[in-house]
């Protein structure tokens, strides 16, 4: 019985050790930083960087969240079918803009600077994309969506100032005004985009 009673009382503790364990969210953004730079400093093709790097994307970036914030006030009037068809065409579409534009850099330098806790789900993480002869030194803040500690995701990117999570809200909201608020020909944009 007492053994028994031990067995529990270790399943137990442990279980809530493990996930209770949280990542601060500045040694994140190093950690994530320290992986995607190693990987392009590989000899490797630029295609296979591009597969590494969603792979990194998809493990420290909620694209989802980002996905549906992106849509603006649109999602609210989507059915669940819409809604899937939108995840599942954003992901493909954020995965590739990402990854091809990341893949153009060779080791990148980056370092967090500070961290501001906002709230209990976002922390600001501060950093800096140290100047080459070929560019300047970059500005880079990261908005850490923290709710669940243990696994902190990338919310957004602010490049000298410039939210690119709202940018890409602005790009979307410039579609779906331009075809009379229909989803399909936002839909449509983003399949042309993957696909080409």
């Amino acid at each position: 019985m007492m053994k028994k009673k031990l067995l529990v009382f270790l399943v137990v503790f442990f279980s809530t050790t493990f996930n209770s364990f949280s990542i601060e969210p500045d040694i994140f953004v190093q950690s994530t930083v320290n992986r995607a730079s190693k990987l392009l400093g590989e000899d490797i093709t630029k295609e296979e960087k591009i597969e590494k790097l969603k792979v990194i994307a998809k493990e420290t970036v909620d694209i989802k969240g980002i996905g549906f914030y992106t849509l603006g006030k649109k999602r609210k009037s989507l059915n669940e079918k819409e809604k899937k068809r939108y995840a599942e065409l954003f992901e493909e579409y954020f995965l590739k803009s990402f990854s091809s534009r990341l893949a153009e850099y060779t080791n990148p330098e980056i370092d967090v600077q500070s961290k501001e806790k906002l709230n209990e789900n976002y922390t600001i993480v501060n950093s800096i994309l140290k100047a080459t002869n070929e560019r300047p030194e970059i500005k880079i803040d990261w908005r850490i969506y923290t709710k669940k500690p243990e696994n902190p995701l990338i919310r957004d990117l602010i490049i000298e100032g410039l939210s690119l999570a709202r940018t890409q809200k602005e790009e979307f909201a410039s579609v779906l005004n331009s075809n009379d608020d229909d989803i399909g020909a936002l839909f449509k944009v983003l399949e042309e985009f993957s696909q080409n």
